[in-house]
């Protein structure tokens, strides 16, 4: 059962330009994990497996709708102490859901946690979906997928941070249906318990796009992204299970992100 949590978050002291970066997020994410299960959080700082969680940019929480759309992934200036907050964690395992439940049930609100030199306190956490918050969902795979439509032929992404591709030793920024579609793909495979084979990528074509790279400068090396809207159809004599299935995929994008350094802030997306 995949789970797209929102954290809501109030610093308690400024947070600094240099601490709001992937690897920071990624240790936050692990002294969470660390403070119930610390063999798992040692298990997953040294796994160099895909990983069965993604992570946000933390966000400054605004009432304006269009903040969930593309989101801030590059702060040039510190957060202030006692600015609203919100950081989605999703998780593609029920075994790292229920292994976490501790804190999600425990969560005191006045403990400080730590990103970079900065103390923040976790008010509250949104598990379900918020028409205030479009990134909190929880869904079964079987509940995904039986939904997924059969029918329909277009699907719309919108790549709310960076999204790029590990082709042979280097990156690809390009959304190329097969980099989009065998992303998700092989993260539904190894965590939905339903496998999909035989998906008609030769029938699916970019129809409209709206895109333009990013470079990220605050990671370890710069990172390098496609940001923005990209539609695709499926054109053709395509049975309705494998549409089915190809909806099913791209519903999943919510949870799963796309492409590379989905722990890290990276390759969040989903459908518009």
């Amino acid at each position: 059962m995949p789970h797209s949590l929102i954290l809501n978050i109030t610093p308690q002291s400024p947070i600094y330009p240099n601490f709001l970066s992937g690897r920071h997020y990624h240790a936050l994410f692990l002294n969470l994990v660390s403070s119930v299960d610390r063999k798992l959080g040692n298990y997953l700082h040294e796994s160099n497996a895909d990983k069965a969680f993604t992570l946000s940019p933390l966000q400054i929480q605004n009432r304006n709708k269009t903040q969930f759309l593309i989101l801030q992934y590059n702060h040039q200036k510190p957060i202030p102490a006692g600015t609203p907050c919100w950081w989605r964690i999703s998780l593609l395992d029920d075994n790292l859901f229920s292994q976490l439940t501790p804190l999600w049930l425990n969560l005191n609100p006045e403990q400080p946690w730590h990103l970079g030199s900065a103390n923040l306190f976790i008010t509250s956490i949104q598990g379900t979906p918020q028409s205030t918050q479009p990134w909190a969902n929880v869904c079964t795979y079987p509940q995904l997928y039986e939904a997924a439509s059969e029918t329909e032929r277009i699907i719309n992404f919108i790549f709310s941070t960076p999204v790029a591709f590990r082709q042979g030793g280097f990156d690809n920024v390009l959304p190329t249906k097969e980099s989009v579609f065998n992303s998700l793909l092989s993260r539904w495979n190894k965590y939905s318990g339903i496998e999909l084979t035989n998906i008609p990528l030769e029938s699916i074509y970019p129809s409209a796009f709206n895109i333009r790279t990013e470079v990220i400068s605050n990671y370890e090396n710069k990172f390098i992204g496609c940001l923005g809207d990209i539609s695709y159809r499926i054109l053709g004599n395509v049975e309705a299970t494998r549409i089915k299935q190809i909806n099913a995929l791209a519903d999943c994008a919510l949870y799963a992100g796309i492409g590379r350094k989905t722990t890290m802030g990276m390759g969040m997306a989903r459908r518009k």
